[in-house]
């Protein structure tokens, strides 16, 4: 979806309302700015950090039990000389 905005006189846009009911943005919620080259970027910014990252690279632990892993590289921390 592809939407034009103006600048304001204080350097304000305004979102279009089908952009922020597609995101679920309403009024108080922050947005995340940033530039890439010469593109505008805008981002909402998570409520939860920690939601927003759950199951972030998930599909590395697909074959893999994390506890076990976690378990065997303790037992190699804890037996090795290096500490």
């Amino acid at each position: 979806m592809i939407k034009t905005l103006k600048i304001g006189k204080k350097s304000q846009i305004v979102l279009p309302v089908s952009i922020r009911k597609k995101l679920h943005i309403s009024e108080g919620d922050e947005i995340i700015i940033h530039s890439i080259g010469n593109t505008i970027v805008l981002v909402p910014k998570p409520k939860s950090y920690a939601k927003y990252m759950k199951g972030l690279h998930a599909e590395m632990w697909e074959d893999e039990n994390p506890d076990l892993y976690v378990n065997k590289l303790r037992e190699e921390w804890k037996n090795s000389n290096t500490c």
